[in-house]
């Protein structure tokens, strides 16, 4: 256990130390001007995610992963397709009420539709589609196929939301899709899929297993459209008070408890759901029992260590960084963003999980490396592009709609691991540093460019972008593996061809 935890440390170490180093050295510059106190807070505060990455990834290699395989496993081999698609229906819904990046987008919007009722409907929505996922690993449906309605039927809704003249709403809907996946989630689902595929066997039982974040997804989007479609007045947006000092304090425990007790509702609802299989179905043995609950120890004080420094001092450093680059070098901004998207991506507590997973499923034929550097390139471009969106001023859909069609286009080209390995790396790729940190710099952006009035068009969205280019980058990934072995084998069958006859050994 303690060999583990030091190795989670080091890995922990390396993700978060570029984005620190990065903002410390503009710090330093006249583009940005930090004060010793928000120095010192973002130094505590990187160090606390360090050791919260850390305790979260030991976790959920110890819960959350075993937990959902066996769940899938457990549950598959009842042979009884209706109670593993109302568990399914059920855990879907109640992962999704108690995800704290959620609760904040409901907050968001509560000037147009009920909390309550928005996180309730996007829950519906996510364990509709985790049902659809499941069905999909079952009957070994084409998730390409099924991917491609989907999105169709999604921007047929965003183009009625716009003629509504109630545009302003589709990026927060987007926005939706990729905070849903949150980093509690993302392993259970993930491994779940795992359980659930390896049991249900076949020649593309690995492949059957990625897919099921991808189209869990696209739930969040069309109950946020379908909510904004048929809500009523204007919506209208009030800048957080983003202030470091608003944050220490008494501020500092009640950041603190509230992190506490969404974190511990979310783990509490996942284990009392679990327990409820365990004593009907599953009946794992106790050695195996405890190593689950330690590891949901873990998860739980790994992620409020995490979400807490994350709030006290990476989205107010994010905003303020928005802000005066913003107000001081225009052409800085795009470059700061490509790089601190490429970095941002690696602190993502799920991105290591999915990773490992990956690497594990494909025996190594997509490395953890290589899916690193895809998924760093696509931030980066995302969060890049997004900031040109709100220097220039024009919709969300300009973006969307060429890139969702070049994914979907190339998901017919390339093997189809890679097109499921690809759009679950979208949903997971925007975990809570992108909403706690890109998020409020391209907030901190918009509010010095075009004031309150042009945030929620022009600031939100950027988290459906993070989600967005990870399917172009890691197809492409793939697409590029295909033509390296038909290289090879045309390289290989031309030395054959070519060979010098003479030197053919003939044997009578």
């Amino acid at each position: 256990m303690q060999k583990a935890l030091v190795l989670k440390i080091k890995e922990a170490l390396f993700s978060i130390l570029p984005i620190t180093l990065i903002v410390l050295a503009v710090s330093f510059t006249p583009l940005v001007t930090l004060s010793v106190t928000e120095l010192v807070i973002f130094g505590i505060s990187a160090v606390l995610m360090i050791l919260g990455i850390a305790l979260f990834n030991l976790g959920a290699d110890l819960s959350m992963t075993p937990m959902g395989e066996r769940i899938g496993e457990g549950l598959t081999k009842t042979r009884k397709l209706g109670i593993l698609l109302s568990v399914c229906l059920v855990m879907g819904l109640l992962i999704t009420i108690a995800e704290p990046d959620l609760a904040v987008l409901a907050q968001q919007v509560s000037a147009v539709m009920n909390g309550t009722v928005l996180i309730l409907s996007v829950g519906v929505g996510v364990g509709l589609f985790l049902l659809f996922a499941v069905l999909k690993i079952v009957t070994k449906s084409d998730l390409a196929l099924m991917l491609f309605f989907f999105y169709m039927t999604l921007f047929a809704l965003a183009a009625l939301l716009i003629e509504g003249g109630k545009g302003a709403m589709m990026p927060t809907a987007f926005d939706s899709g990729g905070v849903t996946t949150g980093p509690i989630t993302v392993p259970f689902i993930m491994s779940l899929g795992v359980g659930i595929a390896l049991t249900v066997g076949g020649r593309n039982a690995s492949e059957n297993s990625f897919g099921l974040i991808s189209l869990c997804s696209v739930g969040p989007i069309i109950a946020v459209l379908i909510l904004s479609l048929s809500s009523g007045g204007q919506l209208s947006y009030t800048l957080p008070d983003y202030s470091m000092e608003s944050r220490l304090g008494a501020e500092l425990w009640h950041m603190f408890y509230e992190t506490a007790f969404d974190v511990g509702k979310s783990l509490l609802l996942i284990l009392v759901a679990f327990m409820g299989l365990q004593f009907t179905i599953l009946k794992l043995p106790k050695k195996k029992l405890s190593q689950i609950l330690v590891g949901i120890l873990f998860t739980f004080v790994g992620l409020v260590i995490f979400l807490t420094a994350v709030g006290v001092g990476f989205l107010p450093v994010g905003f303020k960084l928005g802000k005066e680059l913003a107000q001081n070098s225009k052409p800085m901004l795009v470059i700061f963003a490509f790089v601190v998207g490429m970095v941002t991506v690696l602190a993502e507590p799920a991105v290591h999980v999915l990773n490992n997973q990956v690497e594990s499923i494909t025996g190594g034929s997509v490395t953890k490396k290589e899916m690193m550097i895809a998924l760093s390139l696509g931030v980066g471009l995302s969060v890049g592009l997004s900031i040109l969106r709100i220097l220039f001023g024009f919709s969300l859909l300009f973006y969307l709609v060429p890139g969702y069609v070049l994914s979907l286009g190339l998901s017919f080209f390339v093997p189809k691991i890679y097109t499921a390995i690809a759009f679950d790396s979208g949903g997971v790729a925007s975990g809570p540093l992108t909403s706690s940190f890109i998020l409020p710099f391209a907030i901190g952006v918009c509010y010095t460019l075009r004031g309150d009035a042009g945030v929620l068009s022009y600031a939100f969205g950027i988290v459906s972008m993070v989600a967005m280019t990870p399917l172009i980058t890691i197809q492409l990934l793939g697409f590029k593996a295909i033509m390296g072995q038909k290289m090879k084998k045309h390289i290989a069958m031309s030395r054959v061809l070519s060979a010098d006859d003479a030197q053919i050994i003939y044997f009578e």
